[in-house]
């Protein structure tokens, strides 16, 4: 049999804020398929860790397009559902030991709020300290109509074209076959809008971004 591959996941914590540790964000897999229960590989062996008695093999992998900005005053936008939530927690630790911190922007999204706003607590504290400027959330089955992280784009995209023409960085981090492809149509509408432009001036528009790496993703 083939050696079972790696698994790749975000670190979530900041070397800065956390010197010699290095934190996960992970979600642990469990569904039933075809009658037979099906149990995610590493996301249990890694919830099942007694840690006094086990090391877990593990590499880093560096992504040098996704990261913060080299100008700490940068303002940043960042958007992410379920796991995605884990590099903006690392951004904003190291944000929060900044004394020269732009604004900073977070669009969260989940199912349910009750069971699944991850590190909630730790969102709220960063509000009071100002580290994170703002936080628009979106839990999909918690109401009748299904919300979702493209509809709070969606609805301050006045505000949000404001921050993208005043230098901000835009990260999307989170389910590539989904998420990722819906907030990237949801940004293209608000710059179509909030630019006054048609949609060849807008994917122009986006392809600046990239180029100028003020649009990054992090997507699996």
């Amino acid at each position: 049999m083939r050696p079972i591959q790696p698994r790749s996941y975000s670190i979530s914590s900041s070397p800065a804020a956390c010197p010699g540790e290095l934190h996960l964000t992970v979600s642990v897999v469990n569904y039933e398929k075809s009658g037979r229960s099906k149990r995610g590989t590493c996301s249990n062996y890694l919830s099942e860790i007694a840690l006094d008695e086990e090391h877990v093999p593990i590499f880093i992998e560096s992504n040098p397009n996704f990261r913060l900005p080299q100008n700490e005053e940068t303002p940043i936008v960042m958007i992410g559902a379920g796991t995605g939530i884990a590099p903006y927690r690392a951004f904003i630790q190291h944000r929060e030991l900044s004394e020269k911190r732009g604004k900073s922007w977070l669009f969260f999204g989940n199912r349910n709020f009750e069971t699944e706003f991850l590190y909630q607590a730790e969102w709220h504290n960063f509000l009071k300290s100002g580290a994170l400027s703002k936080m628009n959330v979106a839990f999909s089955r918690d109401g009748e109509k299904k919300e979702y992280v493209q509809h709070r784009l969606i609805e301050n995209s006045a505000e949000l074209f404001k921050w993208l023409e005043e230098g901000a960085h835009f990260y999307i981090c989170g389910d590539m076959n989904n998420m990722a492809g819906d907030v990237q149509k949801a940004l293209l509408k608000i710059i179509e809008k909030e630019g006054s432009l048609n949609r060849e001036k807008a994917e122009e528009y986006i392809t600046k971004l990239q180029r100028e790496k003020r649009l990054q993703l992090d997507v699996y």
